[in-house]
C-alpha cells in the first residue's frame, strides 16, 4: 500500500494520463447529474400516482433500477411509471453497466498499471556508482560481456529507450536504465562521467549518434563501437570513439586462420608481452595418434603444450593424454619457439592445395576470403543469393544443402569447410550435413549465440567460434588491460602474485595443475618475463605466475589459494 501514493504521484505527472482522468470525472459527473435527475422525476410521477416517498428512497430506487438490480419492493402502477422505469433500466445498462467499466478501465485503470510498471524501470542510476560499464544495446554479444563482467565483478547498466522491453529485462535479472539514446541526459543519469567503459553495440549511424552524445558531457571515458560498414571505421574514430571494431570480419578471419590448408600449422590467438598463445590443429599432422610424451615438442622447440581442445572440450595434457585428429593445442611460448614448431610438424604449401568450400557469402564469408586471399589459399564460396557473390569465378551459386552444389563446389577434396551464415539452425544443420559427406574434413562453423557452441561440437564440428563471445573477449581484454587476457571460449590467462602456500615451493611441487586445473605459462621475475619456467625452480614471495585455464579453474585456484583471492595485479 505504502507505494500507491507514489504511483499515483507518477502517473499524475504524465499529460496524457491527467487528460484521461479528467474526461473520466466529466463521466462521473454526467452519471451523477443523470441520477438525480432520475431522482427527480420518480418523485414527479409517483406524485402523479398519488404516493409519496423520502429523497434517500428516490435515490435507492433509480440506483437498484439502473444497476439491473430490481429488488421490486417499489414500483409504478401506471403506464407511464412502468416506461419510465424502462428508460432509467436501459440508460443504466448503456451507461452505467457498460460505458462506466470501459471508461475507468480505459481512462485509469489501464494507465494506472502502466504508470505502476514504468515506475519499476530505474531512471536514474544513484550518484555513489562508479566504475562501471554503459551498454546501449541488448543482443548477443551484451548478454556474453554481462556474463563476464559478472565473472570479475565489474557493475553495468543497460540503456533501453523502449519501457516494455525494459521491463522484460528486469524481469529476467538484468540491470536497466530507461532512457533515450541520443539524449544527454540519459547518459548523465547513467553517472557517465564516472563510467569505466561505454560499449555502444547499435547500428552505425545510431553508434556515431551515441558517441557524439557521450562525449558532449564525457571526453575522457573509453568508448567501444562495433562498425558493420567499413567506412564507418573512420567516422566513429572521428566522432571520439576510443576502440573501433568490426566484429564481423573479426570473425571471419579468425575462422579463416584455423584453416588446414595455410601455410602455417598455428595460429596466434593472445599476446602477452613477449609470450604468444596460439592453437594448432592436430589434424593431418605427425602428432596425431602419439602421447603428449612421445612427440618430443618441448625439448625439440622449446614450446609448450598448455591445454588441448577436443570438440568444445577443454583439457590440460598429461605425458599420457594422446593426440587425435580433432584435437587443437594450446601452445605457449615465444614467437621463434611457435616457428620451430611449424617447422617441427611441416608446413604445407597451400597454392597447391584444394580450395577450402565457404558456405555462405556474408560479411563473414567474404573477411574470410579476404584472409585466405592473404595467405595464398584456394577457395569457393557457396551463396544461394546471387547479389552477394561479386566474385563469380570462386563462386558456386546454389544451396548449400544440395548434394549436387556441393559437388561442384569441390566438397569432395576440400581440406576444410567453412559454415558461416548467421542461423545457428542452418549452420547446424549443415555441419551434420558435410560430416556425412565427408568424415575426415575439417570443418569450422561460426555460432552466433554461445549456447549453440556444444550443439555444433556435437554435431561434428572441428572448431566453432562464437560471435558473440569473440566481441564480448575483445571488450573485456581491453577493460582490463595486464589483469585478465579472454582467448577463445571460457579459455583465459590471468596474473597473480605467488600466493604464501607457495613460496619456497618448485612448480613440479606446487600441485597447481592437478588441484585446480591452471597451468602456469610464465613467472615475472625481477622485471623480466621467464617463458615456460623451469619446474625445478622455487617460487619467490616477489615472483607473479601468469596462468592459462578456464574460468572454473581461476575460481578453484582462488578457492585453493585464499589469501590472494585469486586477486589480479594490475
Amino acid at each position: 500500500m505504502k507505494f500507491i501514493p507514489s504511483q499515483l504521484l507518477f502517473l499524475l505527472q504524465d499529460r496524457r494520463a491527467r487528460r484521461n482522468i479528467r474526461s473520466l470525472t466529466e463521466f462521473t459527473l454526467f452519471l451523477f447529474v443523470l441520477v438525480v435527475v432520475y431522482s427527480y422525476l420518480f418523485h414527479v410521477i409517483m406524485a402523479h400516482e398519488g404516493r409519496d416517498f423520502s429523497i434517500i428512497t428516490g435515490f435507492y430506487w433509480t440506483l437498484t433500477v439502473m444497476s439491473t438490480l430490481g429488488f421490486g419492493d417499489i414500483t409504478f402502477n401506471s403506464d407511464l411509471g412502468r416506461l419510465f422505469s424502462i428508460v432509467v433500466l436501459l440508460s443504466g445498462i448503456i451507461f452505467l453497466l457498460v460505458m462506466l467499466p470501459f471508461t475507468f478501465i480505459q481512462f485509469f485503470y489501464a494507465p494506472w498499471l502502466e504508470a505502476q510498471n514504468k515506475s519499476r524501470v530505474p531512471r536514474f542510476l544513484p550518484p555513489e556508482v562508479d566504475n562501471h560499464v554503459i551498454i546501449t544495446c541488448y543482443d548477443p554479444i551484451a548478454i556474453a560481456l554481462i556474463e563476464r563482467l559478472k565473472q570479475y565483478g565489474h557493475a553495468y547498466v543497460i540503456l533501453e529507450p523502449e519501457v516494455q522491453q525494459a521491463l522484460d529485462l528486469v524481469d529476467q535479472g538484468y540491470r536497466v536504465l530507461v532512457g533515450e539514446l541520443d539524449d544527454s541526459e540519459t547518459y548523465r543519469r547513467a553517472q557517465v562521467e564516472q563510467a569505466a567503459l561505454v560499449v555502444a553495440l547499435n547500428d552505425d549511424m545510431k553508434n556515431t549518434s551515441i558517441v557524439y552524445t557521450v562525449r558532449e558531457i564525457a571526453p575522457h571515458v573509453p568508448i567501444v563501437a562495433n562498425a558493420d560498414m567499413e567506412d564507418s571505421v573512420d567516422i566513429l574514430s572521428l566522432a571520439g570513439c576510443s576502440h573501433v571494431f568490426q566484429f564481423m570480419n573479426m570473425l571471419g578471419q579468425s575462422l579463416a586462420r584455423r584453416t588446414l590448408g595455410a601455410r602455417t600449422r598455428s595460429n596466434i590467438i593472445g599476446r602477452f608481452e613477449n609470450l604468444v598463445i596460439a592453437e594448432a590443429p592436430a589434424m593431418r599432422t605427425p602428432l596425431v595418434g602419439q602421447a603428449i610424451r612421445e612427440t618430443g615438442l618441448r625439448p625439440s622447440t622449446g614450446i609448450n603444450i598448455v591445454g588441448l581442445w577436443n570438440r568444445g572440450h577443454f583439457s590440460l595434457p598429461r605425458p599420457e593424454t594422446v593426440i587425435e585428429s580433432s584435437t587443437v593445442l594450446v601452445l605457449a611460448g615465444s614467437e621463434e619457439q611457435l616457428a620451430a614448431y611449424s617447422t617441427y610438424v611441416g608446413e604445407t604449401d597451400a597454392v597447391d592445395s584444394a580450395p577450402a568450400l565457404i558456405l555462405g557469402g556474408g560479411r563473414v564469408g567474404r573477411a574470410a576470403v579476404s584472409t585466405l586471399k592473404e595467405q595464398g589459399m584456394a577457395y569457393r564460396i557457396v551463396e544461394k543469393n546471387p547479389r552477394l557473390s561479386k566474385d563469380r569465378e570462386n563462386c558456386v551459386i546454389g544451396s548449400a544443402a544440395d548434394h549436387q552444389t556441393l559437388i561442384k563446389a569441390g566438397i569432395n577434396e576440400a581440406p576444410s569447410v567453412f559454415i558461416t551464415t548467421h542461423n545457428d539452425d542452418v549452420n547446424i544443420y549443415l555441419t551434420i550435413y558435410c560430416r556425412r559427406l565427408r568424415p575426415d574434413i575439417q570443418i569450422i562453423s561460426r555460432a552466433t549465440l554461445d549456447r549453440n557452441i556444444s550443439v555444433l561440437h556435437a554435431a561434428g564440428a572441428d572448431l566453432v567460434m562464437s560471435h558473440s563471445s569473440m566481441a564480448a573477449n575483445t571488450i573485456i581484454n581491453i577493460l582490463t588491460p595486464d589483469r585478465v587476457l579472454m582467448l577463445t571460449e571460457g579459455l583465459n590467462i590471468f596474473r597473480c602474485r605467488v600466493p604464501a602456500g607457495l613460496v619456497g615451493k618448485t612448480l613440479l611441487s606446487s600441485g597447481i595443475r592437478e588441484t585446480t586445473g591452471c597451468s602456469v605459462i610464465a613467472v615475472f621475475r625481477e622485471g623480466s618475463l621467464h617463458i615456460n619456467p623451469d619446474p625445478s625452480e622455487l617460487f619467490t614471495a616477489a615472483d607473479e605466475l601468469l596462468m592459462i585455464g578456464t574460468a572454473q579453474s581461476e575460481r578453484s585456484f582462488a578457492d585453493k589459494f585464499p589469501e590472494k583471492k585469486g586477486k589480479f595485479i594490475d
